[in-house]
């Protein structure tokens, strides 16, 4: 990420990132440390996270922060309870929590099972319950924030996409449900809603090449969103230049949600 703000603009902050190994929640994480915080990655995957940690930590320069790996299943409230002691030991708090874990598939509602539908939901939407009410203490004391990352599947109807479209509409919900009730602790709850970012495996694996075409006319600006364009956003709203943002959730897409899901 190029480094549109001021040095150290989160140093002595601590985030605690699900998903952070890879793709768009890998990148936040990156910015984030690049910013100044000291980060927790968190996955059930340690073969995703060690490398990440590692890279952070090699690139540390000047006020950059620090990367720590932590094993956890999002789905288990036990395991999210643990690293988030894990995170808050080492770190001696934690005042960012950024939800990013994410399962996806391509599957037409007709042929959706229960378990697939209901294993995106354990991940996407149970996973972002389990780990705000896990870190709630913390950002009590410290005055913390929440970013959710969202996606813009349900502001329409996308084909084959029905188990993450509901999930992610109820992380919106969960969203500024949060902001309302835990406002008054100080602690600020928002939500980043991504639009189609071309350099995530998402992007490669779940869209065909003559799609991403149709979907490129369909932006306003004409091209793809990158997972800089993420790492900008949520580096913004973590830091102090957003302190009265509360239950927001910041479309970025480019403008494609304004032009609904009409392809061509």
């Amino acid at each position: 990420m190029d480094n549109i703000f001021r040095d150290g603009i989160l140093k002595g902050r601590v985030a605690f990132v699900t998903g952070g190994g890879t793709g768009i929640t890998g990148g936040v994480a990156r910015a984030m440390a690049k910013a100044g915080a000291n980060v927790a990655l968190v996955s059930r995957n340690i073969e995703h996270l060690e490398p990440a940690a590692k890279a952070i930590n090699d690139a540390r320069a000047g006020g950059s922060g620090e990367a720590l790996a932590i094993a956890a299943d999002v789905r288990n409230p036990e395991d999210v309870e643990k690293a988030v002691a894990a995170a808050a030991e080492r770190f001696g708090k934690i005042d960012i929590v950024v939800n990013g874990a994410a399962g996806n598939f391509l599957v037409p509602a007709e042929t959706l099972s229960p378990n697939g539908f209901g294993t995106v939901v354990d991940i996407d939407l149970k996973g972002t319950f389990n780990v705000c009410r896990a870190a709630f203490a913390q950002l009590k004391e410290h005055q913390g924030q929440i970013l959710n990352i969202s996606a813009t599947l349900h502001y329409g109807g996308t084909a084959m996409q029905l188990h993450v479209s509901a999930a992610k509409a109820g992380v919106d919900a969960l969203t500024r449900n949060l902001a309302v009730e835990w406002g008054r602790y100080g602690i600020r709850v928002n939500g980043i809603a991504p639009g189609p970012i071309e350099d995530t495996e998402g992007m490669k694996r779940l869209v065909p090449e003559p799609v991403k075409e149709k979907l490129r006319k369909n932006i306003p600006l004409g091209r793809f969103g990158r997972i800089s364009d993420i790492e900008k956003a949520a580096v913004f709203l973590c830091s102090d230049a957003a302190n009265f943002i509360n239950g927001a959730i910041l479309i970025v897409d480019g403008g494609q949600w304004l032009l609904g899901s009409r392809l061509g």
